[in-house]
């Protein structure tokens, strides 16, 4: 069955079973592989993306009920700029392995859109859902502040 997306601004028409998961969606028919698998059961957090402002786990969100704006982590800043929470991931070096980064990208921009001054107790709580294997929770938070802190300079 033939189905019309809207990924990162741009439209893409894909023939598949309304059952796929958008994941293999987005990486396998799209070419969007920063987007990535971590656990299949929205457990891990790896594959977070936005569909309508809303982050979601694409793993688990079939290509039937993908309507609405999807963004993933692509769509996030320009091919010149970074967006701010981009950055302050740069800045504050929270990436090592970098696996999870993406979708940890996504949670947290999708955070700052709902909440624009969270505090550290509202980040936790936001961050829970997606695991980091190399445990830099606390660069984490610090990076989800200080680009907090750089879209109200904004």
């Amino acid at each position: 069955m033939a189905t019309t997306l809207r990924i990162n601004g741009k439209t893409h028409r894909v023939d598949l079973p309304d059952d796929v998961p958008l994941l293999w969606v987005l990486r396998d028919e799209i070419g969007l592989t920063g987007t990535k698998f971590g656990c299949g059961v929205a457990a891990c957090g790896a594959c977070t993306v936005h569909i309508d402002g809303q982050a979601v786990r694409s793993c688990q969100v079939p290509l039937g009920d993908a309507t609405g704006e999807i963004t993933t982590i692509e769509g996030l800043g320009t091919p010149d700029a970074m967006s701010a929470i981009q950055q302050a991931w740069a800045d504050h070096q929270v990436a090592q392995c970098g696996y999870c980064q993406s979708g940890q990208i996504m949670q947290a921009a999708a955070l700052l859109a709902e909440n624009p001054a969270p505090t550290d107790a509202e980040i936790d709580e936001a961050m829970a859902g997606n695991l980091c294997r190399c445990g830099t929770y606390p660069r984490i938070r610090a990076a989800i502040h200080d680009a907090a802190n750089r879209i109200k300079g904004a």
